[in-house]
């Protein structure tokens, strides 16, 4: 006879039961999470701290040191302007990287909120929202959002208006399809049973079961919008000089390549580092908020 001491075996052909385990006892498990904290860390380090990590000004210009090649004085030479490479290295990353972290935030809220409503209330809210989202994707990301800064003009606050306007789209429909489903579940038919404001079910009950994927798509959306800012600038319509930009750091070196390689190379290479940083960061967090 079996007691309650006594260990249960699991019955044949069932699955033993294993309780899932927390994020704080998984994260340092997952390789692709740690590998991309890592990378995407020490580069936030870098950009937050770029005064005490570069010795010269990024936007200063010396015309007697042109196009000098990596010294004691010049980590990584200067460019056709005499400016430090290694100092508008670290300084466009700054600006780069707070860009596309912001420029993702109000697109992941406008896009949760809408698809909340729509996904939960259906009929007409979903059919106008609906509408709206197939106007958007009716163009391509790049060429909608470059067109929106042709007519704002260049700049910072014209590439938050015009991802914001496009971006939203994506967090829209992940939402949407979530909740969808998670609304025909019991819990949620128990909660509107017990005469719960939809307010309270959405926020409280639904929302935090169905935020995941966004959470993880917003990760590799970073990619696409830091790729967006790099284009743009290479295209001479996104961040303006003398504001260093990885995109105009390329763009400007293009000229040299054969003479002074370096000044898009490391530009370009930071760019792939970041994107690599980003999607293993994504990657690790799909693996810790997947439930087992």
């Amino acid at each position: 006879m079996t007691t309650l001491a006594d260990p249960v075996e699991p019955a044949a052909g069932l699955p033993e039961y294993r309780p899932a385990r927390g994020f704080r006892q998984r994260w340092y498990r997952t390789p692709s999470f740690v590998a991309g904290i890592v990378i995407i860390g020490a580069l936030v380090l870098m950009a937050v701290f770029a005064p005490i990590v570069t010795t010269h000004s990024p936007t200063d210009q010396d015309l007697k040191n042109i196009l000098k090649g990596p010294s004691s004085e010049h980590w990584l030479g200067t460019d056709q302007l005499g400016r430090d490479l290694w100092s508008r290295m670290v300084y466009a990353g700054r600006t780069d990287l707070k860009i596309g972290f912001l420029a993702v935030i109000l697109p992941f809220c406008i896009g949760t909120v809408l698809g909340c409503l729509a996904g939960y209330y259906g009929r007409i809210t979903d059919t106008i929202v609906l509408y709206f989202v197939n106007v958007v994707v009716a163009f391509p990301f790049l060429i909608l959002i470059t067109a929106i800064l042709f007519t704002l003009g260049p700049g910072q606050s014209s590439i938050y208006i015009a991802i914001t306007l496009v971006g939203w789209v994506s967090y829209c429909r992940l939402v949407r399809a979530e909740i969808l489903v998670a609304k025909r579940q019991e819990y949620v038919l128990a909660a509107q049973a017990a005469g719960l404001r939809d307010s309270r079910i959405i926020v409280r009950h639904i929302l935090p079961n169905v935020i995941t994927q966004s959470i993880v798509f917003a990760m590799s959306d970073i990619v696409l919008v830091l790729a967006a800012i790099v284009t743009l600038g290479y295209i001479g319509i996104g961040v303006q000089p003398p504001t260093p930009d990885w995109g105009n750091m390329i763009a400007d070196g293009q000229n040299f390549l054969t003479t002074r390689w370096q000044l898009s190379t490391f530009p370009g290479l930071a760019v792939v580092i970041t994107g690599i940083g980003l999607s293993l960061l994504g990657d690790g967090l799909a693996d810790l908020l997947r439930p087992e």
